[in-house]
């Protein structure tokens, strides 16, 4: 008897050992995990095109329909010019998000990722990073668009670094929301909702520091919500770091 109670501690000693070793060995094979989900995602964008396209396609055809409707002089432009770009912005990226997400649970793929033996923090980083690759290049075909149709020069060093701050405190909070509305029934019009309230704080400073390189404004009057800016992307990342686990596990 007390042979036979050694033998089923052993066991179970053995087996929580066993899944402790599945839990922190990956951890040190981090980036390799985060750069196979990021390989992943480029793979299938390429194979399909379906997520970049369909972004592209409807940030021209919002930022066509406001060229002919505000037909302003140059000046009017450059103050609406801002508000334009992060807007189309925005709402290109909720559709990639959504998209992105909504791909990996038909599919069964985010199934499949879950329950790989890797840190959950993993999956995050790949999906946020694959998506803020998407984005970017989305944006960097639009830009030139823009310029063209608007008469603008978007080329502006300040500009740019305000781009890709926003777009990463964008793609940030938005990632962790994607993934728990691609749960549900209405996860189309879910994530908006859940979404936009949330990534205020990051287009609002995001917008007033466009405006103000694009007016050629002193580096000291942008500081403030550029400050603000890098302060909600550091905080937005590291709450869905802390937070994605528990998500996934709902």
């Amino acid at each position: 008897m007390a042979n036979n109670v050694n033998r089923v501690t052993t066991t179970v000693t053995a087996d929580r050992r066993s899944q402790s070793g599945l839990r922190t060995r990956p951890s040190g094979n981090f980036f390799k995990a985060v750069s196979a989900v990021i390989w992943k995602d480029i793979l299938a964008e390429y194979r399909s095109l379906e997520l970049v396209s369909a972004m592209t396609v409807f940030s021209l055809l919002v930022i066509i329909i406001f060229n002919f409707a505000l037909d302003l002089d140059i000046k009017m432009r450059q103050t609406v010019t801002a508000g334009v770009l992060w807007a189309t912005f925005s709402f290109a990226g909720t559709l990639g998000l959504n998209r992105s997400m909504s791909v990996e649970k038909d599919r069964g793929c985010l199934d499949g990722l879950l329950l790989a033996p890797v840190d959950r923090s993993a999956i995050y980083f790949g999906k946020a990073i694959s998506n803020l690759a998407f984005m970017l290049l989305v944006e960097l075909i639009v830009l030139p668009v823009y310029s063209v149709l608007y008469g603008m020069n978007l080329f502006l060093p300040g500009l740019l670094m305000v781009i890709l701050l926003g777009s990463i405190g964008y793609v940030g909070v938005g990632t962790l929301l994607a993934t728990m509305s691609v749960q549900t029934r209405t996860r189309d019009v879910l994530l908006s909702i859940l979404l936009f309230p949330v990534i205020l704080p990051v287009l609002l400073p995001a917008i007033i520091a466009s405006n103000g390189f694009l007016a050629g404004s002193a580096l000291a009057d942008i500081l403030f919500p550029l400050a603000i800016l890098i302060a909600y992307d550091v905080i937005f990342i590291a709450v869905a770091f802390m937070v994605f686990d528990n998500v996934v596990e709902e």
